[in-house]
């Protein structure tokens, strides 16, 4: 275990160094032109960071789920909008990895683990949002393959992917299909005017009598929600509370620096209580997410039936964590923190979303308490 944890350190160390060579000094761009740029992708492919978990098998380099969580947790410091392919490229990959056939494996994961292709995810839709398992979105079959035709929204980096992993309805019963953007009837319709991670380049999608093989569908018929359940959004929970940590820590790293030089008073803001207060609050909620996370991803390494559950709490109390960081480092640099002269101002915006995406607050703590009521009462 000592070893591991070692190799975990220095792959950290890694990271952070990547990061802060390759991603943060474009971040502010990335926000302002509302994209982020290929080079970038091609950066984190040419080092095996989209879907570096995967098995070597498929193109990956079997990294263990605590290290890819220091990854993200690296990338979601500097810019949650970049730290968004990770997790959409992991979604789509783990639902081709646990649930696809042969074929579907061997074709299309050692692409994405390569970054030929890009894929996203495609769940949401303009009346279905935290209950996925009635999408709108309808797979007809026709002859030996399926027409579809429906509308997805709000689908991150939408705007570039290749392939969409698309939950629709199949004779009444949610199934997984697998999308190619080149399908004739499917047409691309990117999203702008967001509050946060501006750069992840969504789309909507909409779908008029696309013709697809029999091939394309993923799983069982009726099987859709179950496995994006259990395998997109599990996936993507994980990532997102490890993108918590890595904006908390960056917060804390800003309204140190600000604090330790700002003089009010006399002296140094960072002496004057409420600041005390509000920093010793952020180093706490970063301790705690950091524990929650590396917990979760030593569940997620053995297999383990809680893991899915415990990485729903890590996600909650990491973006419930992150929001107050994040508006703390506004109210800690006054005028200068309302301003995009410094990143806490980005960085308020991009939290609002970690509450959001991949299951809302409220809808954790819904499935958290059914969690808990299992733990301790058996029912």
């Amino acid at each position: 275990m000592t070893g591991l944890a070692d190799e975990q350190e220095a792959l950290k160390e890694d990271f952070r160094a990547f990061v802060a060579a390759k991603v943060a000094p474009f971040a502010v761009q990335f926000d302002r032109e509302q994209k982020i740029s290929s080079e970038l992708i091609s950066k984190l492919s040419d080092r095996g960071y989209l879907t570096p978990w995967l098995p070597v098998e498929y193109g990956g380099v079997g990294m263990d789920m605590v290290s890819y969580g220091w990854l993200t947790e690296a990338i979601g410091s500097a810019c949650a909008a970049t730290r968004g392919v990770l997790t959409v490229m992991g979604m789509a990959a783990q639902t081709i990895l646990k649930c696809g056939n042969a074929d579907q494996k061997s074709e299309m994961l050692p692409l994405l683990a390569s970054g030929k292709r890009l894929a996203s995810i495609a769940i949401t839709e303009p009346n279905v949002g935290s209950n996925a398992s009635k999408p709108e979105t309808e797979a007809r079959p026709n002859g030996d393959g399926y027409v579809i035709n429906g509308l997805k929204s709000w689908i991150s980096y939408g705007q570039i992917a290749d392939i969409f992993v698309l939950l629709a309805n199949c004779e009444g019963k949610p199934t997984v299909f697998l999308i190619d953007r080149a399908t004739a009837g499917l047409t691309v319709k990117p999203v702008t005017g967001l509050m946060g991670m501006r750069g992840a380049m969504l789309a909507d999608l909409v779908f008029e009598d696309c013709e697809i093989s029999g091939r394309a569908k993923v799983g069982a018929k009726g099987g859709g929600f179950s496995l994006v359940m259990s395998t997109a959004l599990d996936h993507g929970r994980y990532s997102i509370a490890w993108g918590c940590v890595g904006l908390i820590r960056a917060c804390l790293e800003q309204s140190t620096a600000y604090t330790d030089q700002r003089h009010q008073f006399g002296k140094a803001i960072k002496d004057h209580q409420l600041i005390k207060h509000m920093v010793s609050d952020m180093l706490t909620s970063l301790r705690c997410a950091e524990l929650l996370c590396v917990k979760c991803g030593e569940l997620r390494e053995l297999g383990h039936p809680t893991a899915a559950a415990e990485t729903m709490i890590a996600k909650y109390y990491g973006s419930v964590a992150a929001n107050k960081a994040a508006s703390d480092s506004v109210q800690m640099l006054g005028a200068n923190g309302y301003s995009d002269r410094y990143p806490v101002e980005r960085f308020y915006r991009d939290a609002k979303a970690l509450e959001i995406i991949e299951g809302s607050s409220q809808i954790q703590q819904m499935t958290i308490a059914d969690y808990a009521y299992r733990q301790y009462t058996g029912v």
